[in-house]
């Protein structure tokens, strides 16, 4: 279907259907504002309009469609995204991603919200233990927020979360009082952060909701590789919100939500029982792991 612009006064609106229809729903359009708003629902209603022609969509499939969507909706909450984990599944949040955070001169890459995130997490000094009790192996994290241009931020704010050795997040045991896995920390005035949480492992996104019937329906695995996330800022900066991954995963090809890269996948090393690097003592293994994290100057370089 080629919509064209806006038809001249008079022309025939009634009794519309196939592309005739698309062009009058397209046209109604024509006097929105903003331009923007404007765009965005000629493109949705030209595009939707060929979707349904093009594999002449029945009315039972759009009424599925429509409970599909509805049942999506009401699975939301204030712990848990269903909207979001369906455009992750769908591969739209990595595209909308691609499009509006590219990596700039070597800054950290940008990869998938998720539905798990908290605003506000609690603040732990710097070393502290966001595990809280979470279940899983000792993990101990370190690393350096820097700019482009190789010097320190003093500073920044790292927001971070993750799933337990279960794969569950804390927002999904609702017998928690407090969170585990997840809090934010502040770095040093060398840019410098550590923290101790549990060695992340795989895990399958919620199918008990419509997005994990979607996936059964495709016969589309739901797992996703061992993560931590990771939401990192600072005054003069550009944002970044994005993943470490573990090398090595075996879900590293095969996420369900699209957001592996190779500049984010960090290696987790085992250690024997003993004295960690910050002089704590466990009588178990243990991992560590480190990653950097690189900002951009913010778009008014005033970084």
């Amino acid at each position: 279907m080629a919509v064209q612009p806006a038809q001249s006064a008079g022309t025939a609106r009634r009794d519309l259907s196939g592309d005739a229809l698309a062009q009058e729903v397209f046209d109604r359009f024509a006097q929105t504002e903003p331009a923007r708003f404007r765009e965005l629902m000629q493109a949705l209603v030209r595009h939707l309009h060929a979707f349904a022609r093009e594999v002449q969509l029945t009315e039972e499939e759009w009424f599925a469609a429509i409970q599909f969507l509805t049942r999506v909706g009401q699975t939301c909450s204030d712990t848990r995204q269903e909207m979001i984990m369906l455009s992750d599944v769908l591969g739209l949040s990595m595209q909308v991603i691609g499009i509006n955070h590219p990596a700039v001169d070597g800054s950290t890459e940008s990869t998938v919200f998720g539905p798990f995130y908290i605003a506000d997490p609690k603040v732990y000094p710097n070393g502290a233990d966001l595990a809280n009790g979470a279940v899983g192996q000792p993990c101990y994290v370190t690393g350096q927020v820097r700019s482009t241009n190789g010097g320190p931020i003093a500073g920044a704010v790292l927001d971070i979360w993750q799933a337990d050795e279960e794969g569950l997040y804390d927002v999904q045991r609702p017998d928690l009082t407090e969170p585990q896995g997840r809090g934010r920390l502040i770095a040093g005035p060398d840019g410098r952060f550590a923290f101790w949480t549990v060695k992340p492992e795989p895990y399958p996104i919620p199918t008990d909701g419509p997005v994990g019937v979607l996936m059964h329906a495709a016969n589309r695995s739901p797992m996703r590789p061992a993560h931590i996330h990771y939401m990192v800022s600072a005054n003069g900066y550009q944002p970044v919100t994005t993943h470490v991954f573990s090398t090595g995963d075996p879900f590293l090809d095969v996420d369900a939500v699209f957001g592996v890269k190779q500049s984010l996948i960090g290696q987790f090393d085992r250690h024997d029982p003993g004295t960690a690097p910050d002089g704590r003592k466990l009588d178990q293994p243990y991992y560590t792991m480190e990653y950097d994290f690189v900002l951009a100057p913010a778009s008014n370089g005033t970084a």
